[in-house]
């Protein structure tokens, strides 16, 4: 039985821009199916901050899912034996420099950072003349950091252990250039750091040599640690593809097939007591400090020796959820991690996962508004047989009606006859023309306004006036004229009332926030 249900690769990137395509951060990753192994996500985000959202969720997600899941980053994930008590730090190396880093660590949201700063600073503490790390730009000019490769003659060795094991892999000092490993250290190793630590996943997360040991894993070892984040080197394996993929894509894709492949045979746990040969000093600095390549197991390991046909491996392209209950609950899921409702009354919670589920926008509840008793009102009106009249057809088509509970009439007036001729008359909209013809049908009714202000505005004239008032009034209309206004002024009508404040609303979330009501009535 294989042991991951999952492999998520992740090809990193230390850019200072925004970036996608060649030599930019890629993720994918290939989940086992009845139907075997199929590709999930094959994803290209611009940022570091934008890859490390989507780890957190897509992990998060595999985790509810009771998935066991192998996580490869392609950059070290240890330093030269040495390198912490080099820097003066306390406690368990590994530990320690990863704790560092994410205190030096500058990152933005649109990749610009301070790599070449930090490794100034950390040659400086080190307190070398030259090294360990090397490289920065041309035209900068910084006091403890050359721009070539230095000599090697001090304490700390320029490979690891694993990397006298295998051709091809750049060293972590090398901060520029091709192969830039350095700048995919400094900026990484604070997002796996950030993912082991992250609330949701830190109870099922161990990270591998530093915690699981340099030994052989076993299904039991997973049982209550689902997930094992490992270094990787995608230059292992040599993908082949007639699609005209981005190397990295199909990089990330060939590794994840091939780790899969290596389960099913059997040998994948064996590789993660790294290589046979390794003394009981070798062992320590590796799992102490310098980790280790998943996939080197012998010592004359070759870069790109597997070949992995990646059409064969994963031949009908990107899968995804196909299944209406799954996707639903995926997307509660999502949202109730990323929304915050802690502003909101508990009464609101469920309008607010709806509008949110319908516009995928968690901010927009900053915006969510509601009078005491509205939902309550809502509700009681619809039990009673109110009608529900809307500014527009699409949001008549968006009421599930054969939930409401009376058998209510969904009712948009906008494209009769009528009402093209009273707004001709009148010299305004049909959405206007429309509630205005409602007439005594506004009295105790359930508006739901989702495109047109001037629908919204007339709903308030007619009550102001002492005409019929409606039960409750959904006024979410879109736009840039008028739509703010109305909002506010429906806020201030003395009528029980749900809006999203701003420019942002439609016709799906007027509907959704009918469609809402429905779900508190038995």
């Amino acid at each position: 039985m294989p042991l991951f249900d999952a492999y998520l690769m992740v090809d990193w990137s230390a850019n200072t821009t925004p970036k996608t395509g060649p030599d930019s951060i890629w993720l994918a990753l290939a989940e086992r199916t009845a139907a075997g192994l199929r590709l999930h996500v094959l994803d290209n985000p611009a940022t570091r901050a934008e890859a490390l959202v989507r780890l957190g969720d897509l992990l998060d997600g595999l985790v509810q899912r009771k998935r066991r899941v192998l996580v490869g980053f392609d950059f070290p994930f240890g330093c030269s034996s040495g390198t912490s008590r080099a820097l003066k730090q306390k406690g368990t190396p590994w530990r320690a420099t990863w704790r560092l880093l994410s205190e030096l660590i500058e990152d933005g949201p649109g990749n610009a950072n301070n790599r070449f700063e930090i490794a100034d600073t950390l040659n400086r503490w080190i307190g070398h003349r030259a090294g360990p790390f090397w490289g920065h730009p041309a035209g900068r000019s910084y006091r403890h950091l050359a721009m070539t490769r230095p000599g090697y003659d001090h304490a700390l060795e320029e490979k690891r252990l694993c990397e006298h094991a295998i051709t091809g892999p750049q060293t972590i000092w090398k901060l520029s250039g091709v192969g830039s490993v350095g700048g995919q250290v400094l900026t990484g190793l604070p997002v796996v750091r950030a993912l082991r630590r992250d609330r949701r996943l830190r109870d099922h997360t161990r990270v591998w040599p530093f915690e699981t040991g340099l030994k052989r894993l076993t299904a039991g070892a997973l049982k209550d640690h689902p997930v094992v984040l490992a270094e990787i080197y995608p230059s292992l394996v040599r993908p082949e593809s007639e699609t005209g993929q981005v190397k990295d894509a199909l990089q990330v894709q060939a590794l994840a097939a091939h780790l899969a492949e290596e389960d099913d045979a059997g040998r994948l746990g064996a590789a993660f007591a790294g290589m046979p040969g390794l003394n009981d000093g070798e062992r320590r600095r590796i799992e102490n400090e310098e980790a280790w390549i998943l996939g080197v197991t012998r010592p004359d390991t070759w870069s790109g020796k597997v070949s992995v046909d990646v059409d064969a491996a994963f031949p009908g392209g990107l899968a995804y959820i196909n299944d209406g209950a799954a996707i639903y609950a995926e997307s509660r899921r999502i949202i109730e991690n990323e929304t915050d409702l802690t502003a909101l009354p508990a009464g609101l919670h469920p309008l607010a996962v709806r509008l949110v589920h319908t516009c995928g926008m968690p901010d927009i509840v900053h915006d969510l508004a509601a009078s005491p008793g509205a939902m309550a009102a809502g509700r009681k009106a619809l039990q009673a047989g109110a009608p529900v009249l809307c500014d527009v057809e699409m949001v008549a088509k968006g009421v599930i009606a054969t939930r409401l509970p009376a058998g209510n009439k969904v009712v948009s007036r906008v494209a009769a006859p009528a009402t093209r001729r009273h707004a001709a008359r009148h010299h305004t909209t049909r959405s206007w023309a429309g509630i205005d013809l409602c007439g005594q049908t506004l009295e105790g009714a359930v508006v739901a306004v989702g495109n047109a202000p001037t629908a919204l505005f007339r709903v308030l004239e007619i009550a102001a006036a002492g005409g019929p008032r409606p039960a409750l009034v959904i006024g979410v209309p879109v736009g840039f004229v008028g739509a703010t206004e109305s909002k506010r002024a429906l806020a201030a009508s003395g009528l029980d009332f749900v809006t999203v404040h701003g420019r942002r609303g439609g016709s799906a979330m007027a509907a959704a926030a009918v469609n809402a009501l429905m779900g508190g009535i038995a």
